[in-house]
């Protein structure tokens, strides 16, 4: 079907939500991409972070055929084994003080029961999130964030939701009260820009959860499953190597493949009781399948070191390049400051066959790529930018 068919097509009978790319995406290797009309790009942006291992990694879709081929789908009613072999091997990669998963179908929906979670373990129902911070969709998750037009949006909002400053400790301790269930937030903002905080401010956000019984939750849709060039930011050097009580995940998990999770400690798994939680499609045998392989694809291609890689060559390629003001974010989640609005260079990008990531801040353009992307294809990224 030609290009034209297609957007006639998903016009005609699709509810508009989305300022659409004129392109058509049919097929997908590794890091590029094909159109409807067989042309070839560079996916410098993997669906939205969503792409990890890249497209159609074949260990990824080998898995996925197994598992169609045995069963698509029963309910948490039944044990699985490919649901125990995926919750293992999760739980092994993340930090220690992590111990149970709880495996739904996206991260709106983990953020929303890492809420609940921490109410529930708490008794209390405040949640303070942070300005610039995106938590999703639903109603609770977009109560929750204090990023442009997205709260408002979602009104009415959820109530109980306060906001405070990133990166400045001091403005959470004027609001995370003896009421405060959680303090949740992206430890790299990216939708905000690439907004990254100092590692001391997670070291002192950590000691005044502990002081006052607040759980932290960080959002680990984005930066979760290798992403910043280490497992997960949680328990690593960029904060410090703090371990919050809960972890989200979704976007890389499965690969493309829609799943989500939340990791918690012992003492969160302990105040969840039976029919607390519950999700029709979570931990479904094709979602377990692909997170597994997921994990494995990443572990086996040594992709986290090749983020850290791919990043370092960006920063050393951009270091004196005209008009770019600094790199921001870490591993495959960066974003290139410019010292303009960046929308002209996006589209200029698009058309020598590259596609990229805008952002809130009119000045960054983000970069989520697949992380077996190679520096081969950041050089010819950066050289349309210096042209």
């Amino acid at each position: 079907m030609d290009f034209e068919k297609i957007k006639e097509l998903e016009d005609a009978f699709q509810v508009e939500t989305y300022a659409k790319m004129g392109i058509s995406v049919e097929r997908g290797r590794g890091s590029r991409i094909w159109t409807s009309e067989g042309v070839e790009y560079i996916d410098l942006y993997g669906g939205h972070a969503v792409c990890a291992t890249g497209h159609s990694h074949p260990h990824v879709v080998k898995a996925i055929q197994e598992q169609a081929e045995d069963v698509l789908f029963y309910s948490n009613l039944v044990y699985s084994g490919i649901r125990a072999r995926a919750a293992e091997k999760l739980v092994s990669v993340a930090p220690g003080s992590l111990t149970k998963a709880f495996f739904c179908n996206s991260g709106t929906e983990a953020n929303e029961n890492a809420m609940r979670m921490a109410r529930m373990t708490t008794g209390r129902e405040k949640v303070v999130t942070f300005t610039g911070g995106f938590h999703g969709r639903t109603a609770d998750s977009i109560s929750a964030t204090f990023l442009g037009k997205y709260r408002d949006i979602g009104k009415p909002n959820v109530p109980g939701h306060i906001s405070a400053v990133f990166d400045n400790i001091e403005s959470v301790k004027v609001v995370a009260d003896h009421e405060t269930a959680a303090i949740m937030l992206e430890p790299i903002q990216s939708m905000a820009g690439v907004v990254e905080a100092d590692a001391a401010f997670f070291v002192d956000l950590r000691e005044l959860c502990n002081e006052r019984g607040i759980l932290m939750i960080f959002d680990e849709v984005q930066t979760g499953v290798g992403r910043t060039g280490n497992w997960f930011f949680a328990g690593s050097e960029l904060g410090g190597g703090v371990e919050p009580d809960i972890v989200t995940l979704a976007k890389s998990l499965g690969s493309g493949v829609p799943v989500g999770a939340c990791l918690v400690t012992d003492q969160v798994s302990a105040n969840i009781k039976v029919n607390d939680l519950g999700t029709t499609f979570g931990g479904g045998m094709l979602a377990m399948a692909a997170t597994l392989a997921t994990l494995e694809a990443i572990e086996n291609d040594d992709m986290i070191a090749n983020a850290r890689r791919v990043e370092q060559h960006l920063r050393d390629s951009l270091s004196s390049a005209p008009g770019i003001v600094a790199v921001h974010g870490k591993g495959c989640l960066l974003g290139i400051e410019f010292d303009s609005p960046c929308a002209r260079i996006h589209k200029k990008l698009l058309e020598n066959k590259i596609i990229t990531g805008t952002s809130s801040s009119p000045n960054i353009l983000r970069l989520l790529p697949p992380m077996c992307v190679t520096v081969d294809d950041i050089d010819k990224l950066v050289e349309v930018l210096v042209r």
